[in-house]
């Protein structure tokens, strides 16, 4: 487990959260009212206020996230932010949707977002996600029950910006999602991030 102070000691938030706090060993944060990042597909919407601390990273990487939190209304989520701005970020994690907790990811690119959930139910403690950025593609995994890194997104991403990455939460419909980060790590990217476990 990494020392949470030391890897987000330097990292800033996007739309600060109203409660948090951040120890060696945990970050934990309660959500504000109807807070999402979402850009213009299907809902017509921009939204932009989510709660995501992250770090600036130059350059591949992989970054994994050990996080639960207490889902229980329609779109509540956590999980991993890479950021370059609001036209450009995508998110992975778990998102509450039809009384199922899903494997979620969300690409957004030149300001217009897509969705993809795994369904999973009956999901319960913490869960891991890991993002892996090579030059102009970032590769999603979530950690399965049986302990083993599944590929959940391949997607597109600018490879001339530097990018923020970092925890993140949001509650669409409500406010006081409680949020609970127990690891976050990064480093180089692991090899043969497709099919490697």
């Amino acid at each position: 487990m990494a020392n949470l102070n030391e890897v987000l000691g330097d990292a800033r938030w996007h739309c600060e959260p109203p409660d948090w706090k951040l120890t060696e060993e945990s970050l934990t944060l309660t959500t504000g009212s109807e807070t999402d990042f979402w850009q213009e597909t299907f809902y017509g919407f921009r939204r932009d206020d989510g709660h995501f601390l992250g770090r600036t990273i130059p350059g591949d990487f992989s970054a994994v996230a050990t996080f639960d939190a207490q889902y229980e209304i329609l779109y509540d989520q956590a999980g991993l932010m890479m950021r370059a701005d609001a036209q450009n970020w995508l998110k992975a994690g778990i998102e509450y949707s039809d009384d199922v907790a899903n494997f979620s990811a969300v690409a957004t690119r030149g300001g217009r977002s897509d969705w993809s959930v795994i369904g999973v139910p009956k999901i319960s403690g913490p869960q891991q996600v890991r993002l892996t950025r090579l030059g102009g593609a970032v590769i999603v995994h979530y950690k399965g029950r049986e302990g083993l890194w599944n590929l959940m997104r391949l997607a597109d991403f600018p490879t001339d910006v530097a990018v923020e990455v970092g925890p993140m939460a949001c509650s669409p419909q409500r406010a006081g999602l409680v949020a609970r980060f127990d690891d976050f790590q990064i480093g180089p990217p692991v090899s043969n991030p497709l099919h490697a476990n």
